[in-house]
C-alpha cells in the first residue's frame, strides 16, 4: 500500500511541477535537462506556491494539515510559499451517515435510538479526522457527537512515514534543514495527529481547558459527557454561537467588536502564561461568539503545552520587545541556549533592532507578523539560533490570533493590549507574590523532606566517603599494577643480562 501511495505522491508532484524544489539544489543540476525533456507535456503557468498548494489538496487531508502547519514555519519557507499555504482549508466531504450510525452502534453495542432520544444523521461539520452530528440525550440535554472517520489511522501512518522519508532527504540535500529540525517538525506533526485519532484524549483536552476557564467570563468551553465517550466517539455539550468570522452579524447582535478583539488577546496570553496550556488550532472555524459576547471554543484535538522555563523565557522576550530592550532579547536567547555561547550580543541586538523597530507605534492593520517572523528567522539563521520545535504550535496560534485581530479590529494595538498583562504576570512570577506562591507550592514537599533530612544528609556523606575511598583504592590498585609491571620488566631485563654474561 505504501508503494502505491508513494507512486501517487510522485505522480501528483510531477503533474504540478514540484520537482523544481529539489532540482534547484546545486547537487542535482545535472538532472534538470533530463527532467525537462521527460516532462515536456506539462504546462506550468502558475506560481510555484500555488502549484504546491494545489498538489497538497490533491494528495488529501493529511497533506493539507501538514501544509497548514508548514505555513507557520516561515523559517523553512520563502514568503510566497508560506503565504500560499496559509490559504489551505481543511474542507473534506463527509463520510456517509450510514457509516457513522454503524460506528456508533458498534461502540455502544445497541441501536442509536436507544442511546440518544434524537440523532441528526446529517453532519453539521466535517474534517479530515472526524465529523460532527447533533443529538439529544434521553434527559433532554442537547449534545454534539463527534465520530472518528473510519479507516483513517493506516492512511495517516503511511503518509507520516512518507513525510519522514522526505524530511530525511531534505536534510541530506539542504544544509539548513538539520539546524531547523525538519524531521522534528514532522515528528511533532505526527504526535498531534496521534492525539487527534483518540477522541478520549480530545475529550480530556476539552475537560482540562474547561476547568482552566470554568469561572471565567472570557471563554466558554463545552462540558464533556464522559459516559458516552470512547476512542472513536466524543459527546459534549452543544454550544450555540455565531462564527467569529461573521463580523457583520456580530455587530447586528450588539457585540462590542473592539472589546472582542482585546479579549481574544487576553485569552491567548492567559492560556500561555497562566496555564502553559493553550488551544493550538484557533482558526475562525473553531471559534464562536455567544449572544453575550463571550468566546466559545470547539475542536480540542491540537493543544499546546509549555514548561515553566519556556513561559519564563517567552515572557522575558515579549516584555523586552514591548520595552524595545533588544539587548535583553539577545541575552535571553544566549542564556536559554538557543544561540551559541560565543554569540556577540551587541551584534545580535543590532540585528534584532533592525527587524523590530519599524513595527512599533503602528496599528495591527499595518503590521504583518508573517513578514516580521520571516525577518527574525533570517536573522536567527545568521547567528545560528536553533528553532525550538516545541514552540511551533505557539507560533501557529499567534498567527491565528493575528488573523482574528485583523478581522475584528484592524486598529487593535497588540502591544498596548498585551504589555500590562505580561508585566502583571512577570510580577507574580518574579516578585514577592511569585515567591509566596512558590513557597506555598513547595511547602508540602518540605513537610515530607525535612524530618528525613538528617538521614538523607548522613546517607549523602556516606556516599561521598565511600566514593572517595573507592577512588583512592582504584588509584592504589592502579599504582600497584604499574609498580608490578615495572618490577616484571626489571626482572626480565636482569635475567637477560645474567644469561648474556653466562653465555660469555
Amino acid at each position: 500500500m505504501r508503494f502505491f501511495r508513494l507512486l501517487k505522491i510522485l505522480a501528483v508532484s510531477f503533474r504540478f511541477g514540484l520537482d523544481e524544489f529539489f532540482l534547484s539544489h546545486e547537487r542535482l543540476r545535472l538532472l534538470r535537462p533530463v527532467v525537462r525533456a521527460a516532462t515536456f507535456w506539462r504546462k506550468l503557468d502558475r506560481a510555484r506556491g500555488e502549484r504546491l498548494r494545489l498538489a497538497l489538496e490533491a494528495l488529501g487531508p493529511i497533506f493539507v494539515k501538514f501544509g497548514q502547519m508548514l505555513s507557520t514555519r516561515r523559517d523553512l519557507l520563502p514568503p510566497d510559499i508560506a503565504d500560499e499555504l496559509a490559504k489551505l482549508q481543511d474542507q473534506v466531504p463527509p463520510f456517509p451517515s450510514s457509516i457513522a450510525l454503524k460506528t456508533l452502534e458498534e461502540v455502544y453495542g445497541k441501536p442509536v435510538n436507544e442511546v440518544f432520544l434524537l440523532f441528526d444523521a446529517e453532519p453539521v461539520a466535517s474534517a479530515s479526522i472526524a465529523q460532527v452530528h447533533l443529538a439529544v440525550l434521553h434527559d433532554g440535554t442537547e449534545v454534539a457527537v463527534k465520530v472518528l472517520r473510519p479507516g483513517i489511522a493506516p492512511v495517516i501512518a503511511h503518509d507520516i512515514a512518507l513525510m519522514d522519508t522526505g524530511a530525511l532527504l531534505l536534510e541530506t540535500v539542504w544544509p539548513d534543514a538539520k539546524r531547523l529540525k525538519v524531521r522534528e517538525v514532522v515528528s511533532e506533526f505526527a504526535r498531534h495527529l496521534d492525539d487527534e485519532l483518540d477522541l478520549m484524549r480530545e475529550a480530556s483536552n476539552c475537560s482540562q481547558l474547561r476547568r482552566n476557564f470554568l469561572d471565567s467570563p472570557l471563554l466558554l468551553v463545552p462540558e464533556v459527557y464522559w459516559d458516552y465517550c470512547y476512542s472513536s466517539v466524543m459527546v459534549m455539550q452543544r454550544v450555540k454561537g455565531t462564527p467569529i468570522s461573521h463580523v457583520t452579524a456580530l455587530r447586528e447582535q450588539g457585540v462590542d467588536i473592539p472589546r472582542l478583539a482585546r479579549v481574544g488577546v487576553e485569552i491567548f496570553f492567559t492560556q500561555v502564561f497562566r496555564d502553559g496550556y493553550f488551544h493550538a488550532d484557533m482558526h475562525p472555524g473553531n471559534i464562536f461568539v455567544g449572544s453575550d459576547g463571550q468566546y466559545i471554543a470547539v475542536d480540542f484535538g491540537i493543544m499546546g503545552t509549555l514548561t515553566d522555563e519556556d513561559k519564563n523565557y517567552l515572557a522575558q522576550n515579549f516584555l523586552a520587545f514591548f520595552r524595545r530592550d533588544y539587548k535583553r532579547v539577545a541575552e535571553a536567547h544566549v542564556e536559554a541556549g538557543w544561540a551559541p555561547k560565543n554569540t556577540r550580543v551587541n551584534d545580535f541586538e543590532t540585528a534584532i533592532r533592525a527587524v523590530c523597530e519599524p513595527i512599533f507605534d503602528k496599528p495591527l492593520s499595518e503590521i504583518s507578523f508573517g513578514r516580521v517572523l520571516l525577518r527574525l528567522f533570517q536573522t536567527s539563521r545568521q547567528f545560528n539560533v536553533e528553532i525550538q520545535p516545541q514552540l511551533v504550535m505557539l507560533q501557529k496560534t499567534l498567527l491565528n490570533i493575528e488573523g482574528l485581530g485583523r478581522d475584528l479590529d484592524p486598529n487593535l494595538d497588540l502591544w498596548t493590549t498585551a504589555k500590562p498583562y505580561l508585566e502583571n504576570w512577570m510580577a507574580e512570577q518574579l516578585g514577592w507574590r511569585g515567591f509566596s506562591h512558590r513557597l506555598r507550592k513547595e511547602a508540602t514537599s518540605w513537610a515530607v523532606i525535612m524530618p528525613q533530612f538528617p538521614r538523607l544528609m548522613h546517607h549523602a556523606l556516606t556516599e561521598i566517603r565511600t566514593s572517595a575511598l573507592e577512588e583512592k583504592m582504584d588509584r592504589f590498585i592502579l599504582e600497584k599494577k604499574r609498580e608490578s609491571r615495572r618490577l616484571t620488566i626489571f626482572i626480565v631485563l636482569l635475567i637477560i643480562v645474567i644469561l648474556w654474561h653466562l653465555g660469555k
